[in-house]
């Protein structure tokens, strides 16, 4: 065997291989062959002042779940949070004002809770967007090429489609898939004309799920489906996601292929994705557009990382 073929990377338990998917029609980027942040591109200073304008009411709206422990998580991941209490579970304290403090340590993977997946995250036979390939940019340490630290704010117009309307169910089954015609439907009669720069979330009452049926919430899920996917990303998007963990049908109703969606939006299309995006309050308020802020935290190296987006409107 070829020792160059045979080498590997070591990401946790998970073997990288050096060997890549051969040339193909997605790279490179429209955005140049040096690009690293793909649709975050569209959010120009214009993009910016036209979501301002959504703001009427001054209203703002947490888009993020609580973490924890006992969050669901996908296959492998976990959250555990510890407090330290340095040298006060000695009964030591600082100074003669008796200054204390609490500190935390978290362990855990990024992927746990409401999330920003990077275009870094999602790869087609090792080759990530804009024909980066693992053995070029990928380490124990982190990635060199596509991390969070390179996305810039995302501050945008946000909408959210309400699907549970549009299929008259507070909990849409697991496996539904969201047609083209289906997210037409509910732009139209929501009364909303997507346009470039845009962050588009599904709502599809999921959330409901969680400590309820954990193994259903894990095991399955509805979302849109490769045709919609594509429709979402010719319209200029820079960012899809919902109330699920990956933001799109799952298991896949047309084979089995893993998350197929994903890796066209995000290797081949370099559009984020926003996982477990808490859109009940702006359903109830009928919130269907609004100013979107994300500033996430810049872990160098990282493909995902927790985030608590704000709505305004």
């Amino acid at each position: 065997m070829n020792k160059t073929l045979a080498k590997t990377f070591l990401i946790g338990t998970l073997p990288l291989f050096m060997h890549a998917a051969s040339a193909a029609d997605w790279y490179p980027s429209p955005y140049g062959a040096s690009d690293e942040i793909g649709a975050a591109n569209l959010l120009t200073p214009d993009v910016v002042r036209q979501a301002v304008t959504l703001v009427k009411t001054g209203k703002t709206y947490p888009l993020a779940v609580p973490v924890d422990k006992s969050l669901p998580a996908y296959r492998h991941r976990s959250f555990q949070l510890y407090n330290v209490q340095v040298g006060q579970q000695a009964g030591l304290s600082l100074g003669p004002n008796k200054f204390t403090f609490n500190d935390e340590l978290v362990n855990a993977w990024t992927g746990v809770g409401t999330q920003l997946n990077g275009i870094g995250h999602i790869g087609i036979d090792n080759v990530y967007y804009n024909g980066n390939r693992a053995a070029d940019f990928v380490s124990v340490n982190g990635v060199r090429k596509l991390g969070v630290e390179k996305v810039p704010p995302l501050v945008t117009r946000g909408v959210v489609l309400d699907m549970t309307a549009h299929f008259g169910q507070a909990i849409v089954p697991g496996g539904t898939e969201f047609s083209v015609k289906d997210v037409q439907a509910v732009l139209k009669k929501q009364g909303i004309t997507l346009r470039k720069g845009d962050v588009v979330l599904f709502n599809t009452g999921w959330l409901e799920l969680i400590g309820k049926d954990n193994n259903q919430f894990l095991e399955v899920e509805p979302g849109i489906g490769m045709d919609a996917a594509k429709w979402l990303a010719d319209q200029g998007i820079v960012a899809f996601g919902g109330d699920t963990w990956a933001s799109e049908v799952y298991p896949s109703p047309h084979g089995k292929e893993e998350f197929p969606v994903n890796q066209y939006m995000l290797a081949k299309r370099g559009i984020y994705n926003l996982e477990l995006i808490d859109s009940r309050a702006l359903v109830r308020d009928q919130a269907w557009e609004f100013l979107f802020v994300l500033g996430q935290p810049l872990y160098v190296g990282s493909t995902q990382v927790n985030v608590n987006p704000v709505a305004i409107r």
